[in-house]
Formats: C-alpha cells, sequence, structure tokens
C-alpha cells in the first residue's frame, strides 16, 4: 500500500494537509498524557485513523448541513471529517458527542487550534435519555464504539428526516446486520474499507423499529 499520507495529500487541498499535518502532531503530544488511541497505532496514524477516518467524508450527502460524531474519543472520525468538510462542504458543521471529559478537552482544544467549524458535546449518550442538545442531524457517524444494532437505537433520535448513518464495521459486520435487522427495517449500503481489509463502510437510510 501506497504511504497514506501521500494518498490523501493527492485529493485534498494544501490547506487541509496541513490541518491534518497540525491534528497529528497534537494527538501525538496528548496521547503521551492520556489514552486517545491505543499506543500501539501511532507509529501507523495515518494509515490506522487518519485516512480511514477521512473516508467517512467521501459519503457526505450534497446538502449536509449538519453531521454528529458519536462516541468521538479522538475525533476520529469527526474531526477528520471536519477539516476534510471544511474544503468541500463549507457550510457543513460537525458536532462531536464524548463522554469523556479529557477527551472532550482535547476535542475543544484541536478545534480552536485547527480552525474548523466544529462544536464538543460531552455527554454520555443512551436510548432512553433526551441529548441537551437539538437533534435533527443530516448524518451521523461512529467507528468503534457498538455493535450495529445498539449503534442504530443511538442514532435514530438524532437524525433529521431523510438522515443518514455512516458507520465503520469490522470483519463481523455480516453477523451484526443480521442481528440488526431483527430490529430495525432500513436501506443499507456496504462499502469496502479502503484501509483495513474484511472492514467495511456502512450507509444506511430509512431506519425504523420493526
Amino acid at each position: 500500500m501506497s504511504d497514506p499520507r501521500d494518498r490523501l495529500a493527492g485529493r485534498v487541498s494544501r490547506e487541509t494537509l496541513e490541518r491534518l499535518d497540525a491534528y497529528a502532531a497534537l494527538l501525538r503530544k496528548w496521547n503521551r498524557r492520556i489514552n486517545l488511541v491505543a499506543r500501539s497505532t501511532v507509529d501507523d496514524l495515518w494509515r490506522r485513523h487518519i485516512l480511514d477516518s477521512a473516508q467517512f467524508a467521501n459519503h457526505a450527502p450534497p446538502h449536509l448541513q449538519r453531521w454528529v460524531d458519536i462516541g468521538s474519543g479522538a475525533g476520529l472520525p469527526g474531526l477528520i471529517v471536519a477539516i476534510c468538510l471544511r474544503e468541500t462542504h463549507p457550510a457543513a458543521r460537525v458536532s462531536l458527542v464524548e463522554k469523556d471529559e479529557r477527551k472532550a478537552a482535547f476535542l475543544a482544544e484541536a478545534i480552536a487550534s485547527l480552525d474548523i467549524d466544529a462544536d464538543v458535546l460531552c455527554f454520555r449518550l443512551a436510548p432512553q435519555i433526551q441529548p441537551p442538545f437539538e437533534a435533527n442531524f443530516d448524518v451521523v457517524s461512529a467507528r468503534a464504539l457498538a455493535p450495529l444494532a445498539e449503534l442504530l437505537a443511538l442514532a435514530a433520535p438524532l437524525l433529521a428526516p431523510g438522515g443518514l448513518c455512516i458507520l465503520a464495521k469490522g470483519r463481523n459486520s455480516a453477523a451484526e446486520i443480521e442481528e440488526a435487522v431483527r430490529h430495525w427495517r432500513m436501506n443499507l449500503i456496504s462499502v469496502d474499507s479502503e484501509t483495513e481489509r474484511d472492514s467495511v463502510i456502512l450507509k444506511v437510510e430509512g431506519l425504523q423499529r420493526v
């Protein structure tokens, strides 16, 4: 596989690449103090995390206004999406939902230093709890957060009519889909991940409980 940073450099503007570089530097700095990503993955940061997250932005709908990333952690994929959307969807705003106060502090510093249109919502999402912020998001994204059926239960209250879920899943995706369709009706498209073999990006629309 070619160098992941070079792959992104061929797709985005110089300004976007500079912001991604700045994000990588900030994450490495903070990761020495708090566990934002597994330390075993830091040396492969561009492939395992940045390029892997940037592919979410490829699926942004044309008239995107509001995107929410749940369980954002180190801003993966949310912060990377926000950096990419600044170039392709300048009117869009990304919200990052993260329950851990230390990780939320990292996200807030990154947003300020990278000059991107995003905000942090420090809150623990749960299916039966009304979130203390306006929902109606055009896109809900998540990466490495929960099994698909649980993710859909978290995402459904946040979606605007006609909204889209963009979710990363690994080698157990088929089993997770099989379980999810017992509880949800949906239109689902599976796209192969460009960074991880046996992983996929799931695009879910028309979400309704069975």
